[in-house]
This record gives structure tokens, C-alpha cells and sequence, in this order.
């Protein structure tokens, strides 16, 4: 296809699925960079969508990719291999309690589906709680949690689906007398109007521990821990999404690690198969004991195959071997520091917010009034794009515009602070 003709070629053959597609043709990735086709390095600072945690083209997944498809990639989804047996022996020693049991999927809108079918299935209930800025995935149980995009148009959603305020400390209107953000009165808040709503058939709450497409809005200390006492007092089970969470990203291993509260069933996607399509489901034993004895059904053309145990396998042991969950911190630490100084030196910057290597930068207009600043971040990302940073914007109504910043764990510190350079000096020259 000549390049050209390619923009044409693409706007007559292609379905928008989203937002416009950024105007390069990339040809190539290598490390923190995509490469396109003038030749142009773009330092990566979305990690692909959200997920390629060991950059591009990292020479251990090639290495397993290649050997995985010259021996076994797939298989019928009721025969097993070893790698599927491995990898869920490694989440069953590495995560708490009996979170014991997994199921190998490919995307995380589909683990998410899987794990909130388990949880109705298991509590006999259907009512699922998430937040209000909530992003779970497209397909129908999971887009019916989804509550920051998509719900127009398509007509009723799933039956049951309930909704708790995202505890945004930067705009939240739960105020302590001190100002500072009432996190626990706002949860409390939440329940009482779900108790109010409910059928008396909750069967989950599924949660972010750090909301991503909904604008890098993280939990409080502490606010886990109550989640889990509420859900506990209703029957409900608690199913943390960890898509862009999990594997290192925030500086633990799992994000909810830092507040010490296990969940029920945890979703992994994204971050595990490192830009490849790998996600998991696992559960604790006594949940999946009910679920089975109920006939659970989610039988899908690549569950449990071996190409995508391999790249987790992989993955689990390169975040090991490198050491990338304490990299993750320390870089992250730079990062909020760097992100804090524009903060002080531009006005428009209104808050800096996540932690490890998932934080957001949210611009306005105003700080007093808080006055979200649409036009501003889209000249921001337009700049930084030109001089060789790519940034992923989330413009939410009555929020201003966040910059996630979510670049890979194997980010050399020079590449890190040469795209908060660039960011810096995109934001002075707009503000």
C-alpha cells in the first residue's frame, strides 16, 4: 500500500471503533519507542494500550513467541498443557489466602465477563456494583459496569447494575470541615443509595484500584479495606480489576497489595501478557467449588491455550529476574516528583495523581474554579506528539483533561526524563 494513499485507503475501509487514530503510520517498536515510517522515534508513554510493561519487541518474549508457535499455540479449549497448569500454580503461590484457582483467557473485558458470570453464579444474586467512572471492558456484562463511555445509544444495559461514587479527592464535593476529601462519609454515601436500589440480590462489587480510563482517580488508603467490610456485610463478592494495575506497574506487584485486603476474584489482562493478548481470572477455591457444582459455562476458543501461558510465564519470570516491581517504585518516585514541579510552576496544572508508573497530570484552566481544560490538553498532546512523545489524554465531562502516564517498567531513566522534559516544555509554551 502506498503510503500515500494510505490515510484514504484507511478512512474507506476501516470501522472507527474510539477516538481518531493518531495521523502516523507506525512501522516498527523497540524498547520504550514506536518508530514510524519518516523514521521518526515516539517515546511510548501509553506502553501501547496501557499494556506492554517490558516495551516492545523485548527479547525474551520474541524468544517465547517464536518457540511457543513452532511447538504448541493452541488447542482445543478442553485439552490441557503444561504451561497452563505452571501459570496458575504461580498466581496460586503468589497471591493470599485461597485465591487459588485460575482460568486463562485473552482480553480483560473478557476476564472481567467471566468473573462477574462466576460471582451471580456462585451468590445467586445478579446486581453488580462499580463506580462512575468505571471502565471494565466492551462486551455486554462488562460494558453494563462500565459507566465512563458507551452507554449511549445502544439501549438497555444489563439488569442489576448499580453504581458508587468514584472517590475523586480532587473534585469530590465529600468534604472533611478541614477541606480535605471525606472518602469514608462518600462510601457510606454509596451504599446507602445502593441498599436503596437493590433487590436484595448483590452478588458483586468490581473496582479499579486505580481507576485508569476514568481519569487516574485512585483509591484512598484505607477505602479498600472498608469496600471489603461493606461487601462482606451484603454477601457480595469483590472483584478487583487489575488490567493496568497488576504486574508491577504501581510499584507492587498487585496494586491492592499496598492496603493488604485480598479480594474474592482478581482479573488480570493487559499488564500480564505485555502487550500480547493474555488475561486471567483467579478466584479463591470455594467460590470456584460453587460455581462448578452450578455448571459454570465459559467455554471460549482460546481459553487455557499454551501460547498465552507461555508470554505470562514469561512475563511473571522477566518482572522477577529484573527486579521491575521495586524499578517501578523508584522511577515512579522521580516521575511524581518531576510532575509535582509542574505543578508548581504552571497554574494550569491542577493535580498530579497514581503512584509507580501509572500517574496522571490533570490540567484546567483555573485552579480556584477547577474549570476543565479541554482545548489546552489537546494542544499539549498535539506538541509533545511533534516532538517525539506520545501521551494518552482522558477528557471525562466535568473533569479536565488527564494525562496518562504509563510507560514501560524497563523505561531507561534518561528516556523517562526526556518525555517529562517534553511534556514540561509542551505545557509553558500553551499555558
Amino acid at each position: 500500500m502506498a503510503e500515500d494513499t494510505f490515510w484514504q485507503d484507511a478512512e474507506r475501509h476501516l470501522v472507527r471503533y474510539g477516538s481518531g487514530f493518531t495521523l502516523r503510520i507506525i512501522e516498527r517498536g523497540t524498547g520504550s519507542v514506536v518508530i514510524d515510517s519518516d523514521g521518526r522515534e515516539i517515546l511510548d508513554f501509553t506502553s501501547g494500550q496501557m499494556s506492554a510493561v517490558l516495551g516492545h519487541a523485548h527479547p525474551d518474549v520474541v524468544r517465547t513467541v517464536q518457540d511457543s508457535v513452532a511447538t504448541l499455540d493452541h488447542l482445543y479449549s478442553g485439552m490441557l498443557s503444561r504451561p497452563v497448569v505452571d501459570l496458575a500454580g504461580r498466581f496460586a503461590d503468589a497471591l493470599p489466602g485461597s485465591v487459588a484457582k485460575t482460568l486463562l483467557l485473552t482480553t480483560g473485558a473478557e476476564a472481567n465477563e467471566a468473573a462477574l458470570k462466576m460471582a451471580k453464579l456462585a451468590t445467586g444474586g445478579y446486581e453488580v456494583v462499580a463506580f462512575d467512572r468505571s471502565w471494565h471492558g466492551m462486551t455486554s456484562g462488562a460494558a453494563a459496569a462500565t459507566y465512563s463511555a458507551g452507554r449511549r445509544g445502544y439501549g438497555p444495559m444489563g439488569v442489576g447494575t448499580l453504581t458508587l461514587p468514584t472517590p475523586n479527592a480532587y473534585r469530590s464535593p465529600f468534604r472533611r470541615p478541614d477541606g480535605s476529601h471525606d472518602w469514608a462519609t462518600e462510601l457510606d454515601f454509596g451504599f446507602d443509595l445502593i441498599d436503596q436500589q437493590s433487590t436484595g440480590a448483590l452478588a458483586a462489587c468490581i473496582v479499579e484500584p486505580i481507576l485508569s480510563s476514568g481519569g487516574i482517580i485512585e483509591l484512598p488508603p484505607g477505602y479498600l479495606a472498608r469496600l471489603r467490610e461493606l461487601c462482606d456485610e451484603r454477601g457480595m463478592l469483590l472483584v478487583l480489576d487489575e488490567a493496568q494495575t497488576g504486574i508491577g506497574r504501581t510499584g507492587h506487584m498487585y496494586a491492592f497489595e499496598r492496603d493488604g485486603v485480598a479480594p474474592d476474584i482478581l482479573t488480570l489482562s493487559k499488564t500480564l501478557g505485555a502487550g500480547l493478548p493474555v488475561a486471567a481470572v483467579v478466584v479463591r477455591s470455594e467460590i470456584e467449588e460453587k460455581a462448578a457444582e452450578r455448571g459454570f459455562l465459559f467455554f471460549t476458543t482460546h481459553a487455557s491455550d499454551p501460547l498465552a501461558a507461555q508470554v505470562a510465564l514469561t512475563v511473571l519470570d522477566v518482572v522477577e529476574r529484573d527486579g521491575l516491581v521495586a524499578r517501578a517504585a523508584a522511577l515512579g518516585e522521580q516521575m511524581r516528583e518531576r510532575l509535582l514541579g509542574m505543578q508548581e510552576r504552571s497554574a494550569v496544572v491542577g493535580d498530579v495523581r497514581g503512584r509507580g508508573l501509572l500517574q496522571g497530570l490533570e490540567l484546567v484552566t483555573d485552579r480556584a474554579t477547577k474549570e476543565p481544560a479541554d482545548a489546552l490538553g489537546q494542544q499539549v498532546t498535539a506538541t509533545c506528539l511533534e516532538r517525539g512523545l506520545h501521551l494518552n489524554i482522558v477528557q471525562l465531562p466535568g473533569m479536565g483533561g488527564i494525562f496518562r502516564i504509563a510507560p514501560p517498567l524497563t523505561i531507561e531513566e534518561d528516556e523517562l526524563h526526556r518525555g517529562l522534559d517534553i511534556l514540561q516544555e509542551a505545557i509553558a509554551e500553551h499555558a
